[in-house]
């Protein structure tokens, strides 16, 4: 019986870290907020919603677009925008 247990447990586990990863990948994605944005503009162009209402998104998307550019140099380390590179490989084809 433990072993049916930690069994389901292992799978619910499995498919609950699963929708985190992609709920994440989601959420911190640039071309889904720039296709908000871009839906935002083009409600706004058809008069659904007001120039302020597009504001407010645009704001809150260029806000999360900065989060993300933000976070990602924290983890790489880089700032500025600046590319550290780590290492170079060559390799010479000899036609002799």
């Amino acid at each position: 019986m433990f072993l049916l247990d930690s069994l389901l447990i292992g799978g619910l586990r499995f498919v609950l870290d699963k929708v985190a990863a992609v709920a994440d990948q989601e959420l911190n994605n640039e071309d889904v907020l720039r296709e908000r944005l871009l839906e935002a503009q083009m409600r706004f162009d058809l008069g659904e919603i007001t120039e302020s209402e597009l504001a407010g998104i645009e704001k809150d998307v260029l806000e999360r677009v900065r989060e993300i550019k933000a976070r990602r140099q924290k983890e790489t380390g880089s700032t500025d925008g600046e590319q550290k590179i780590t290492g170079i490989e060559i390799s010479v084809g000899d036609d002799e």
